[in-house]
């Protein structure tokens, strides 16, 4: 079964890619953490499409998110029988892993 990482943003904004997409996780502060997912928005065989999800949570979180991402990104149950991992929801507070606050989508990065 296909699985899928969704991402809404404060503005109502939703991206959700392909977990096998996700092509790295950094940590870009002590509160921000990356995700590139590639092919973009611009589709397959563009240089430039990569989007950019940005993670802010607690100080030192990163670890724990690229952990909770592995985990629901391997894991089997119920609770993915429709194939949806929702990493971050800011219209419902909804967050894979508590550290996480916020989200921000950036397409084609």
């Amino acid at each position: 079964m296909k699985k899928y990482f969704l991402f809404i943003d404060g503005d109502n904004d939703v991206a959700m890619y392909d977990v096998d997409n996700l092509q790295s996780a950094t940590c870009a502060s002590n509160t921000e953490t990356l995700l590139k997912f590639a092919p973009g928005s611009l589709g397959v065989g563009q240089a430039a499409s990569v989007d950019v999800i940005a993670l802010t949570h607690t100080a030192g979180g990163e670890i724990t998110i690229m952990k909770a991402l592995a985990r629901a990104a391997n894991a089997t149950g119920p609770q993915y029988s429709d194939g949806l991992i929702v990493v971050a929801d800011d219209v419902n507070g909804v967050y894979l892993d508590s550290s996480i606050s916020a989200v921000g989508i950036t397409l084609d990065a």
